[in-house]
């Protein structure tokens, strides 16, 4: 049997990317999928409902349009989320509320939406994607890496308050994963192959994480199969956070 047979699930930023990757795979593992986001392209025969994670009314319309859709929901990705650059010397005020609305309070949107659905499911887990930004300093991410901190936190805070309704939540961090966002800051280098050369090696299984590979950790925490599992943290990093290896020779 496939780990999400028969359950129903909501991805945030589904229409490409990591988020893409993982629709899709939860649609190859048998679970009916809602998208969730600004753009209605991305897999087929996936439900799509469009909102603006810093609008609160436009996000709990979306979720129930998606819940009714859908029939009930199992599970709920909060994929979504938006990046920035630089040190914390030249974010800006805005670019700080930017960031911080659509990435964490917009998680807390989606998940406040979503959970009375989740509370009525059999199986019912959330997985946040966090990111190795939240557990390793890098340089020019300031306000992302601040972010995703957050995430990791709020994941903890919510796989507790989610024990008394059966809800599990865990996250996922990726490394740099090979994703257009990545592709975007690579275009706009002085050297777009020396840097991507140079984020290669900067995970110790030197290339990119792919974004399937992350679809399918996603995958495991939100199945059944995991049902012990719940306020944890996934890396899909290539040992980035964990492992000091000599330079390569």
């Amino acid at each position: 049997m496939a780990a999400l047979s028969g359950l129903k699930a909501l991805v945030t930023g589904g229409a490409s990317g990591i988020g893409l990757a993982i629709a899709t795979a939860f649609r190859n593992e048998g679970a009916q999928v809602a998208v969730l986001d600004r753009s209605d392209a991305g897999p087929a025969d996936v439900v799509y409902v469009r909102a603006d994670l810093s609008d609160d009314d436009a996000v709990r319309a979306a979720v129930d349009e998606a819940v009714h859709a859908l029939g009930g929901l199992d599970v709920l990705v909060n994929n979504a989320g938006v990046g920035a650059q630089g040190s914390v010397e030249d974010s800006t005020d805005d670019e700080w509320h930017r960031v911080l609305d659509v990435n964490v309070v917009g998680t807390a949107r989606v998940s406040r939406a979503a959970w009375p659905h989740l509370r009525k499911s059999e199986h019912p887990a959330i997985v946040n994607t966090a990111s190795v930004a939240s557990t390793a300093g890098l340089p020019q991410r300031a306000i992302y890496s601040a972010s995703k901190g957050a995430i990791s936190a709020l994941t903890r805070a919510m796989a507790a308050d989610g024990m008394p309704d059966g809800i599990r939540v865990n996250a996922v961090n990726p490394g740099t994963a090979d994703t257009p966002w990545v592709g975007r800051l690579l275009d706009s280098a002085p050297d777009p192959a020396a840097e991507r050369a140079a984020l290669e090696a900067r995970q110790p299984h030197g290339r990119l994480v792919s974004a399937d590979e992350v679809a399918q950790a996603v995958v495991y925490l939100a199945s059944p199969r995991a049902g012990s599992t719940t306020g944890t943290e996934l890396a899909v990093d290539g040992g980035m956070q964990g492992l000091r290896l000599r330079p390569r020779s």
